[in-house]
């Protein structure tokens, strides 16, 4: 009779040891209070076993994590790792909470994502109405940039997203629900707003331009021109249409965003700047999406066209 070993991965005559998530988030607690005393507190679990799970960590990277017993300086390489860590245990716990959440609806949950000035504009009424059609299906709506939304999806954490994904997502269907053009978004009062011809690129950077994360979208040397100009930036969405709406402060995003606050938000053309926000519909194809996330996808559409004749 043979007898199967699973084989054992050796490295310079060293046993590999996997790191687990409770290493990273050992060290991850460890690092943020800079006391093993707190951070063993948090974790519910003694200081010297705290203190052994980091000793393992070390010693299978080889190298210090801390530079000294105290835990309140990290090391270089323990800066690096802790940027890892955070963002692994992000990952995981946001899985964690996904299977719990499934668990407790029976009836279906479905998981949609979309940029913020687009999800302000299409969730509220499209909720409303899948809400009748679909009343025991759990919702969960989350707002987050391009790229984040597309890796959502890729992961399986969204079932439905809605970005500007110039290359596609893995595993998603996508196609275009509409284009928005590039102009200054201003408070209505500011004078940008009420002279007759329309801003130049160089008016726009003197008036107090603020950059924003959408501006990666723009191209050509007139919009280099004007990101390169910034008198500061602002990536929240909230804080920057605050700042703008304050009449000191302007900004260049794409028309849509405007309608979020009529009243307080004014669009226009900038001269010379030619540049759309294509924004795209994705809806994750595996597993074959149920009845509900097509009704939830057909909504969104039925709502832009509404925007759009609007």
């Amino acid at each position: 009779m043979s007898v199967k070993f699973k084989p054992l991965n050796i490295i310079s005559g060293k046993l590999k040891l996997a790191i687990k998530i409770e290493m990273l988030r050992a060290f991850s607690t460890v690092a943020r209070t800079g006391n093993l005393s707190e951070a063993a507190q948090r974790l519910g679990r003694t200081p010297s076993a705290v203190s052994m799970v980091l000793k393992s960590l070390e010693d299978h990277l080889g190298q210090r994590l801390f530079e000294s017993d105290r835990k309140n300086r990290l090391t270089p390489l323990g800066a690096q790792v802790l940027e890892l860590a955070q963002e692994e245990l992000k990952q995981f716990d946001g899985t964690i909470r996904a299977i719990e959440t499934c668990a407790q609806a029976p009836q279906g949950l479905l998981r949609a994502a979309a940029v913020p000035s687009v999800a302000a504009l299409i969730f509220p009424e499209v909720l409303r109405q899948f809400a009748g059609d679909f009343p025991s299906v759990q919702v969960e709506l989350r707002d987050a940039d391009s790229a984040s939304v597309a890796d959502a999806l890729a992961r399986g954490r969204v079932d439905i997203g809605i970005a500007s994904v110039p290359h596609g997502v893995r595993d998603a269907e996508q196609e275009l629900l509409f284009s928005d053009p590039f102009g200054l978004i201003c408070a209505p009062d500011h004078q940008l707003a009420r002279q007759t011809a329309d801003p130049g690129v160089q008016e726009v950077r003197a008036a107090g331009f603020l950059g924003n994360d959408l501006c990666r979208l723009l191209d050509g040397a007139v919009a280099a021109e004007l990101v390169q100009g910034a008198a500061a930036s602002a990536q929240n969405t909230l804080t920057l249409m605050a700042m703008v709406r304050s009449g000191g402060w302007v900004t260049v995003l794409p028309r849509r965003v405007a309608e979020l606050d009529p009243g307080g938000l004014t669009f226009r053309p900038v001269s010379g700047l030619v540049a759309e926000r294509q924004v795209h519909l994705l809806q994750r194809q595996r597993p074959v999406p149920p009845e509900y996330a097509l009704r939830f996808a057909e909504l969104i559409r039925w709502r832009v066209r509404s925007l759009s004749a609007s």
